[in-house]
C-alpha cells in the first residue's frame, strides 16, 4: 500500500475514518521508514494520529516493523529507553540504578534521545556506561561490561528522523511512544518512564500484543525511569505477559522536587539520591523476577 491509502484511512471524516488495524500500521511504518514516503504523506498521517489518539494496535505494529529495521542488540535481559527531554529533571540517578541492576547479573541496554539536552549523556561516562553508536558497538559492551547506551540516531537514524519531525509539525507524535517500545535487544522484560500517566495503559496494552513477558511503566522522574521516592507510585504493564498493575508507598518523608547538580565521577549521592537509586534498582529488578533465568540467558522473545 502508499502511506495515502493509510491517511485516507485515518481522515475520511466522521463516521468513515477509523484507526488503523495492526498490519496497516505496520504496512505504513514500513513506508515511513523506506525513504519513499512523500513527507506531506508523513506529516499528514502523523497528525490524523496526533488528533484521534493512538491505539494499541497501532503502537504494536509501529513498534514491529521500526525493530525489524535494526538488527538485534545481543545478550540483553532488561530494555530501559530513555527518551525525555531532560527539562523537568535533575541529575539522572536512574543511570546509577541501570548500572546496579547490570552489576547483579541482568545485562541491560539504554537506548535513547533527549533532544538538546546533555544532561543524561554527560551522565554516562561517570557511571561506567559505554555510549554506542551502533548495535555491534551495543553488543560488544553489553558483553564486556553488562550494559550499554545506544544512541538513537546513530543506530536507527529512519526512526529518528521521524522523531525529529516534531521540530517540524510543533506536536508530539506516536513515535514517541514508538521509540519507547524499540526494543532493540528483543528483551524479554522492559522499564518505561512516562511523563502523561495516560501513556502508561497504552504502552502496556501494547506490549501484550507484542507478546512480552514483563514491563513496569511509571511516570518517573522527567519522564524517565525514575522512581521519586518521596511520591506513592502507581505502576502499569505486563508480569508473565498478562496485564499487571501495582501502586507503591513513598520511601521517603522528605518532600523536594527532584532536582540536583549534574553527576559527576565524584559525586556523593545523600540520602535522598540514594532513595531515588535504590527504589528504581527494587522496581527493576521486581520486573525480571518472573522471567526463567534460562530465557534471559537465551534472550528469547
Amino acid at each position: 500500500m502508499t502511506l495515502a491509502t493509510h491517511v485516507r484511512t485515518l481522515g475520511r471524516g466522521p463516521g468513515r475514518s477509523r484507526s488503523l488495524t495492526r498490519e496497516e500500521a505496520t504496512d505504513a511504518m514500513q513506508v515511513m521508514l523506506s525513504g519513499d514516503a512523500a513527507p506531506e504523506a508523513i506529516g499528514a498521517l502523523l497528525m490524523l494520529m496526533r488528533m484521534k489518539g493512538e491505539t494499541a494496535d497501532e503502537i504494536a505494529g509501529f513498534a514491529w516493523a521500526a525493530q525489524q529495521a535494526i538488527a538485534q542488540v545481543k545478550g540483553v535481559a532488561l530494555d530501559w529507553p530513555s527518551y525525555a527531554a531532560g527539562r523537568t529533571r535533575g541529575a539522572p540517578w536512574f543511570l546509577d540504578a541501570a548500572r546496579r541492576v547490570a552489576d547483579a547479573g541482568h545485562p541491560v541496554l539504554i537506548h535513547g534521545w533527549n533532544g538538546g539536552d546533555d544532561t543524561i549523556r554527560n551522565g554516562l561516562a561517570p557511571t561506567g556506561i559505554f555510549r554506542a553508536e551502533t548495535v555491534d558497538e551495543a553488543s560488544r559492551a553489553i558483553a564486556r561490561d553488562g550494559i550499554a547506551y545506544l544512541a538513537l540516531e546513530t543506530a536507527h537514524p529512519a526512526l529518528y528522523a521521524l522523531l525529529k519531525l516534531r521540530a517540524v509539525l510543533g506536536l508530539r507524535s506516536c513515535v514517541n511512544t514508538v521509540c519507547r517500545m524499540l526494543n532493540p535487544g528483543r528483551a524479554l522484560a522492559s522499564v518505561q518512564g512516562v511523563f502523561h500517566p495516560s501513556y502508561r495503559l497504552l504502552q502496556a496494552d501494547a506490549a501484550q500484543l507484542l507478546g512480552w513477558n514483563a514491563l513496569s511503566v511509571i511516570k518517573g522522574g522527567g519522564g524517565e525511569f525514575e522512581r521519586n521516592p518521596a511520591k506513592e507510585i502507581a505502576g502499569f504493564g505486563l508480569r508473565n505477559g498478562a496485564p499487571w498493575q501495582q501502586t507503591f508507598p513513598a520511601l521517603s518523608d522528605e518532600t523536594r522536587r527532584m532536582k540536583a547538580d549534574t553527576i559527576t565521577a565524584d559525586t556523593e549521592p545523600g540520602d535522598f539520591e540514594r532513595a531515588i537509586i535504590e527504589g528504581t534498582v527494587e522496581l527493576a529488578l521486581q520486573t525480571l523476577a518472573k522471567i526463567p533465568e534460562d530465557a534471559l540467558m537465551r534472550n528469547e522473545i
